[in-house]
């Protein structure tokens, strides 16, 4: 090899490293500075032939001859500059590759070419200038942006997180720690170079990322928060709850208790208008809408410092994911807590009542055709405030978990045997099968306990409400947001979601009081 060769090895050695997100390896150091041994010596050489042709200088021959160790003191002195030597350009190239980074430029000219790093700094001045970007800032022309979404996508496929459309290079960064991820972004923002942030310990590079974790601007931090809402967003949608099933959905833009008024049941006139006559002015009744108000459900977690020195990358799928599902059951809970406890509304009459809201059936039974249909005849012949029908269409039948199998029986079976009549009678409710559909919650059984397990008919949405759920601007999935708290050594993030959830309508919904369920 001559001397460009070799050089180019070296760059293809320092490309690789840098390509695949981390530090030189003990065999590739090993190699880069058996290179650059060859290329001092080769350099060397090449003066000694310049001087050959113009005879040995006197004062290195008497000493030479007259002092024997001369010789062995001028190759300790020759040992000991070809050393400072290859750690002046192995640093040299460590500097040109942090500077090129941030900037956006291919280190490898500048290492081949020799250049000095101050020439290498004009060189950026005039990148950034030439690409638009401001001297004296960091610019971004895409690269980091790439690396940023690379690095969220390796951190979920890491934690076991489906990502549908990795990054281009997530496959290359999956098999960074936290903490080489780290040293690559401090790496890229100029905190350091990578040999030098490698050669750090845990607990100086923690350090580090505390001070970056107060930094809006710190791309470590940012791209935890990326990947800890994928995973809150991922693990929210995953969590198995019913009550989105058959409830409506709203929106709230404050915390101010707010009247239902765009959720009105009859009122208003439509009179004939006569040739040439008055278009007469009406007004919906809303005095007795439902009021509809929202609150804050949150808590805290914490990436500890004990987890980013052991790597634990688990935190970003468990911990944001755990406290998702968390939120999202509760929400389920509280919804089946309206209709399994059944309280007052908001015209000062429980829920489910015979004679005011003939929405209940007070002698519970379990599911049969009979219990059905006088179930489904209740939601029929409900009427609005001024006595209008309303005709609200069964939809959804709620049960406890073991009413299931029972409940497809009834609706799956096209001929039943029915006392009186006889046997292979056309079944009722066959007809019934695709309009209804049947949902089993475990919810139930858990509110019930060992006492009647109560289930349920839903109207269609469409025709009246039952029990609405409200959310902060129409946000569904838990928010969060970095915080600094005293006394706490690791990185804190605050996660909460706003909802609310009110009894719309009692005209939506009717209830069986149901019996024990046996095992």
């Amino acid at each position: 090899m001559n001397i460009q060769e070799m050089i180019a090895r070296q760059q293809a050695i320092v490309d690789g490293a840098r390509n695949e997100g981390r530090g030189l390896t003990r065999e590739e150091q090993a190699e880069f500075d058996q290179l650059q041994g060859k290329i001092d010596a080769a350099r060397n050489a090449g003066g000694q032939d310049g001087n050959q042709g113009g005879g040995e200088h006197p004062a290195e021959g008497n000493r030479g001859a007259g002092d024997p160790g001369g010789a062995e003191g001028e190759g300790r002195n020759n040992d000991a500059t070809r050393q400072a030597a290859v750690q002046a350009e192995r640093q040299r190239n460590s500097d040109i590759v942090a500077l090129c980074r941030q900037v956006g430029m291919d280190p490898a000219e500048y290492i081949r070419g020799g250049q000095t790093m101050d020439q290498v700094r004009q060189a950026a001045v005039e990148f950034m200038i030439s690409h638009g970007g401001p001297v004296g800032t960091r610019t971004d022309d895409g690269q980091g942006n790439e690396f940023r979404n690379a690095a969220v996508d390796a951190l979920l496929l890491r934690a076991g997180v489906p990502v549908s459309n990795p990054a281009r290079e997530a496959d290359s960064l999956r098999g960074m720690s936290v903490r080489d991820l780290m040293i690559e972004c401090m790496a890229r923002s100029g905190e350091g170079s990578t040999t030098s942030l490698l050669r750090m310990g845990k607990n100086d590079l923690w350090d580090m990322a505390v001070r970056q974790f107060l930094s809006p601007t710190a791309s470590f931090p940012a791209i935890l928060d990326q990947a800890i809402q994928k995973s809150i967003v991922h693990q929210y949608q995953l969590v198995p709850t019913t009550f989105d099933l058959w409830t409506s959905k709203g929106s709230l833009p404050d915390f101010k208790p707010s009247k239902a008024h765009e959720y009105t049941i009859g009122g208003g006139q439509f009179d004939k208008v006569t040739e040439g006559g008055e278009l007469k002015h009406s007004t919906l009744d809303t005095d007795m809408n439902p009021l509809r108000k929202l609150d804050t459900y949150g808590t805290q977690f914490t990436m500890t410092r004990e987890a980013f020195i052991n790597d634990d990358i688990g935190f970003l799928s468990e911990m944001p994911g755990q406290y998702a599902r968390v939120a999202k059951r509760k929400i389920n809970k509280q919804v089946y807590e309206v209709i399994v406890k059944n309280p007052a509304v908001y015209d000062g009459v429980t829920l489910f009542e015979a004679d005011a809201h003939k929405n209940l059936i007070a002698t519970g039974t379990a599911p049969t055709i009979e219990s059905v249909q006088k179930m489904m005849m209740k939601l029929l012949r409900q009427t609005d405030p001024f006595g209008e029908s309303i005709m609200v269409q069964p939809k959804y039948i709620l049960v406890p978990v073991g009413y299931g199998f029972l409940m497809s029986q009834l609706l799956e079976t096209s001929q039943v045997d029915v006392e009186g009549i006889g046997s292979h009678t056309a079944n009722a409710l066959y007809k019934y099968r695709t309009q209804l559909q049947v949902v089993e919650e475990g919810a139930i059984n858990a509110l019930a306990g060992s006492s009647e397990v109560p289930w349920y008919i839903v109207g269609d949405k469409t025709t009246a409400k039952s029990v609405q759920v409200d959310y902060l601007n129409g946000v569904e999935t838990p928010s969060f947001r970095r915080s600094e708290k005293a006394g706490y050594l690791g990185f804190v993030w605050d996660i909460w979601l706003d909802w609310g959830i009110t009894v719309m309508d009692y005209r939506g919904i009717v209830r069986n009081n149901g019996v024990a369920i046996t095992e």
